[in-house]
């Protein structure tokens, strides 16, 4: 394939467990595929870090692995694209390029006692009211101050301008390029509760009272259109090519583009060890009362489209515990001949609230609950109640999202390891009362991340180009009740409120 000019693209998709390259070509199909994990430490509990120097070359390292695979080197791509872990946060020296601690991954909780402090001074209307967020140790804002707090000197010289903040896309886009570009994209920005979504700027009143000096922040850029390009020792490993980095976008903005869900009302959810929905509100940026988060989605050119955001923190981990916690299933793929060899769940239901409950609930202090066991239940019966409990915590988040999001909700785009549930994914459309489209696409976050960057470089013309090359490989129509829908809904929520609070006594 030596000879087949810029015909590629390269997404770089660096994840909480790994780091992988793929390259895509004109068609949007993915056709080599490299990956790596990275090494995950626990300093203390509740602590999770990562290190950054790991994180890059592990990054560049597949990089090559995948170009390998097809036989193409720098001088074959069109342009990069970057998709990050949101949230998780380096600080590193900006003349060394050497980052002063460990990255500050967005699973760790160390803030959690700024956050109170930030709470207790009043500060949560303000946040919600201009980030669109939560006051909560999830995001980058109270982990820089965290750093600035407990590194030494760190406070110092980063008032002194000899330090840069950056989630993952920053630090990767400062490795490749030598140095010589310090920003960031408008839809990781909106993850730091740092950056005012509705006047779309760094926001002066919550870096003074989170105590975070502006000249750490990196230059919030659109997250299509050419960023920077590959220089210094990076150069290596693309054949000497400067090749451009023209995308970049945080996991699930980068999955949702990837789905092509450009229209207000289009949405997607992504069933891994937790789910994350998504939903298309376009060019008007939702105030949530119900417990949902509101971002920016991406921005390209002037436009900026946002998005209404759940995060539910428990879906497949929950098949996870029913396997390596009790035993009673040998592998996730046994669960859907399980689950429909019963009519039903016999009347139970479970709360899969193992660390609290996250969107629309936000109960940290919830702890799982089975109901309505009786002698009569069996292992099918649980790993039936496991399933519809995935799809009860989505419907809840899609719920508050029909409800604020001021759009119509005519199909859910799925992805992730759960989708290859076919009992799921038809359960899941029978509660929403819409059809499930499965891509025929996995990868949909390093998609999106390829198709920002051909976008930027005219790789691909415009989203109407897209969306021609986006597929299904399954559809599933809703074949429940209303009625019986509601009474499981009305169960359902009976069973949260006996979890609800629980570890308050």
């Amino acid at each position: 394939m030596s000879d087949a000019g810029r015909g590629y693209i390269l997404a770089l998709d660096q994840g909480t467990t790994g780091s992988a390259a793929l390259v895509f070509d004109r068609r949007g199909a993915p056709i080599a595929m490299a990956d790596r994990e990275i090494h995950q430490s626990y300093p203390q509990p509740g602590w999770v870090e990562h290190d950054p120097i790991e994180i890059y070359e592990t990054t560049m390292r597949v990089a090559r692995e995948a170009m390998a695979a097809t036989g193409i080197t720098g001088r074959n791509l069109a342009a990069i694209g970057i998709t990050n872990q949101r949230e998780t946060t380096v600080i590193w020296d900006r003349k060394t390029g050497e980052p002063i601690y460990p990255a500050i991954v967005w699973q760790c909780r160390r803030s959690a006692a700024i956050c109170q402090r930030l709470k207790l001074a009043g500060l949560e209307p303000i946040v919600r009211e201009r980030t669109g967020l939560l006051i909560d140790a999830y995001f980058s804002g109270t982990k820089i101050a965290w750093l600035l707090e407990n590194v030494p000197g760190a406070r110092e010289r980063a008032e002194a301008g000899e330090l840069a903040f950056g989630t993952i896309d920053s630090w990767l886009l400062w490795k490749l390029t030598d140095g010589a570009v310090h920003v960031t994209d408008a839809s990781n920005a909106s993850r730091t509760m740092l950056f005012n979504i509705h006047e779309r700027r760094w926001d002066s009143i919550l870096l003074e009272a989170v105590g975070v000096p502006a000249s750490l922040l990196p230059e919030v850029k659109p997250s299509s259109g050419v960023l920077g390009e590959v220089a210094g020792p990076a150069l290596a490993s693309f054949d000497g090519v400067a090749v451009p980095i023209a995308g970049v976008a945080g996991d699930q903005q980068a999955a949702l583009f990837g789905q092509a869900a450009f229209v207000p009302g289009m949405s997607k959810n992504t069933y891994g060890t937790g789910s994350f929905l998504l939903l298309n509100t376009g060019e008007r940026a939702p105030n949530s009362r119900l417990g949902l988060l509101t971002t920016v989605a991406w921005q390209r050119g002037d436009q900026w489209t946002y998005a209404l955001e759940g995060a539910v923190f428990v879906t497949g981990a929950a098949v996870q515990w029913l396997r390596d916690g009790l035993g009673i299933i040998g592998d996730a793929a046994e669960t859907e001949a399980l689950a429909l060899s019963v009519e039903d769940t016999g009347g139970v239901y479970f709360v899969p609230a193992f660390a609290g409950l996250g969107a629309p609930y936000w109960d940290m202090y919830a702890r799982g609950a089975i109901v309505g066991l009786t002698g009569g239940t069996s292992r099918a019966h649980l790993v039936r109640a496991t399933l519809e409990a995935i799809a009860f915590q989505s419907a809840d988040v899609l719920a508050g999202m029909r409800d604020e999001g001021g759009v119509d909700v005519p199909v859910l785009r799925v992805d992730g390891g759960g989708t290859a549930n076919a009992f799921l994914m038809q359960f899941q459309a029978d509660l929403l009362g819409i059809p499930l489209e499965v891509s025929d696409v996995q990868e949909t976050t390093a998609r999106g991340a390829a198709y920002l960057a051909g976008l930027g470089v005219g790789f691909w013309q415009d989203t109407d180009e897209i969306v021609k090359q986006w597929k299904p490989s399954r559809r599933y129509e809703p074949a429940m009740s209303a009625d019986r829908r509601d009474d499981m809904m009305a169960s359902w929520h009976r069973a949260v409120d006996r979890a609800r609070n629980w570890a308050t006594g």
